[in-house]
């Protein structure tokens, strides 16, 4: 870790910190009571957008695991959530289990469907992998929407606020609690996992998998435990969706949401949880954006509605080729930049 001018690691406790410096806590302590408070001072718009983000970036955790940790493609990362969300509502809903214990439960159902189409990274990799995660997507949403005794079909399911102690938090201030705080333990278990065997394992069969057969690491242990990890981020994040949404349905899982997720990690930058966070938040900014503009540029004379509400589709894919064009390595390179200069002022030289 790139540490300021003037802090040095004196032992191992102090190179395995996470937080370093002062001005580091102060951050970090001003950010957490600024979240901590905004629902009260946030219009529900702006919660609904902040919970969003959250649930959203802890899919995307997963699907950094799994793409920017251990270089394994996935383009199926929605139905993996779809799969977590919809086995959170049949639990809670049907089988009457508590959502404390069905969210853990939905991220072990994901886990397991992400091992069974985990299976094939053990022969392929690369474009050939990336469309068996596109067939993977394909085969859990049509499951979904023909089990129509169990999952509601395309009608949709169910899924109630849960409980606290016998206090609801059906109000979305009180569930918003629940999102940041889930989001929080996530992002912190993903920040540490790299710097375990298992994380470093990732990373040598990302960079170079025959090397790191050579070195002693099963591969064929590490990609299905890729595709677990990732895939148990996708059905938390799915269980949060389906208990914020409270009705789900199979279009609020699709295709596009997959290839978009792929988009935030191309945005925010591969391999770096801050860049998860980047890409998530601007993308999302982005599409704010385009809502709001598609109304206006549905009533000039020149554009029909048609263009108008593609619009934030359009601009979507133009900042994906942007950003693989001029900055392949994302905002959190763009940060680190940043940060080095920031830190070398007033001597750049």
């Amino acid at each position: 870790m790139r540490l300021p001018g003037g802090t040095f690691s004196t032992g191992y406790n102090q190179e395995l910190a996470i937080i370093r410096t002062r001005l580091q806590w102060v951050l970090l302590i001003a950010f957490l009571l600024l979240m901590v408070g905004l629902p009260l001072y946030a219009g529900p718009y702006l919660l609904r957008i902040v919970c969003g983000i959250g649930i959203t970036a802890v899919a995307v955790l997963g699907l950094n695991i799994l793409i920017g940790y251990c270089g394994q493609i996935s383009l199926g990362h929605a139905a993996f959530v779809a799969t977590g969300a919809y086995a959170s509502a049949i639990l809670t809903t049907k089988l009457g289990v508590s959502f404390w214990l069905a969210l853990p439960c939905a991220g072990i159902c994901a886990a397991l469907t992400g091992i069974i189409f985990g299976l094939p990274a053990l022969r392929i990799k690369g474009l050939h992998l990336a469309l068996t995660t596109l067939a993977a997507h394909y085969i859990i949403m049509y499951a979904i929407s023909h089990a129509t005794n169990i999952t509601g079909g395309t009608a949709g399911i169910q899924a109630t606020r849960p409980n606290f102690f016998g206090i609801s938090l059906e109000p979305l201030k009180s569930y918003y609690y629940v999102i940041l705080a889930i989001t929080i333990i996530m992002t912190f278990f993903s920040r540490n996992f790299l710097r375990t065997k298992i994380g470093r394992s990732f990373v040598a069969i990302r960079d170079n998998d025959k090397a790191a057969e050579i070195m002693g690491i099963n591969l064929a242990s590490y990609k299905i435990l890729a595709f677990a990890l990732g895939c148990f981020y996708a059905g938390i994040a799915g269980s949060l969706w389906a208990h914020y949404a409270e009705v789900i349905d199979p279009d609020h899982f699709l295709l596009t949401h997959s290839i978009w997720y792929v988009g935030m990690l191309i945005v925010g930058g591969m391999g770096s949880n801050a860049g998860v966070f980047f890409g998530v938040i601007f993308l999302r900014l982005i599409e704010v954006m385009a809502t709001e503009i598609g109304p206006i540029l549905a009533n000039l004379p020149l554009l029909s509605v048609g263009v108008a509400a593609s619009f934030a589709q359009f601009i979507f894919g133009l900042i994906i080729i942007l950003f693989l064009v001029y900055e392949p390595r994302g905002l959190a390179h763009r940060w680190e930049v940043f940060k080095t200069s920031y830190r070398m002022w007033p001597f750049p030289y």
